[in-house]
């Protein structure tokens, strides 16, 4: 097995983006398999659109191919972000990864945007789990 590659289309020139992750404060929660390899990450922290609609974003949420159905996702989202209202962004084109975030109470909001330039300018899709009614 390879090392894994960073999480999106291509790595050439894109290791400034990944600096702010690894300086900030806010939860990184990186899952190793029993070989010490990275299969997956996740990150969450404070909103960052000024339109938020709650005041969680869970940032990114990555796992292996080969890992996928093992639950490590759920448990991932779990540790980032608890059963807290929060929003994220995912690819509008991703129908897995939307699957999941449906599964676990998220749903689209009808928020659109753009990944920048230099991620090829993918539209993305908003989705949000608002906080849940008490009885």
């Amino acid at each position: 097995m390879g090392r894994p590659r960073p999480a999106g289309p291509g790595s050439h020139g894109r290791d400034a983006q990944y600096r702010p992750f690894l300086a900030g404060s806010d939860p990184r929660i990186i899952a190793v398999d029993a070989n010490h390899e990275v299969v997956g990450l996740a990150d969450s922290g404070p909103a960052r659109d000024e339109d938020g609609p709650e005041a969680l974003e869970l940032y990114s949420l990555y796992t292996l191919r080969r890992t996928h159905g093992s639950g490590l996702g759920a448990a991932l989202l779990s540790a980032a972000i608890g059963e807290s209202p929060a929003y994220l962004w995912v690819l509008e084109n991703n129908p897995r990864a939307q699957a999941f975030y449906l599964k676990h109470g998220f749903r689209p909001d009808g928020t659109r945007g753009q990944l920048p330039p230099e991620w090829e300018e993918l539209p993305k899709i908003r989705m949000v789990r608002p906080a849940r009614a008490r009885s």
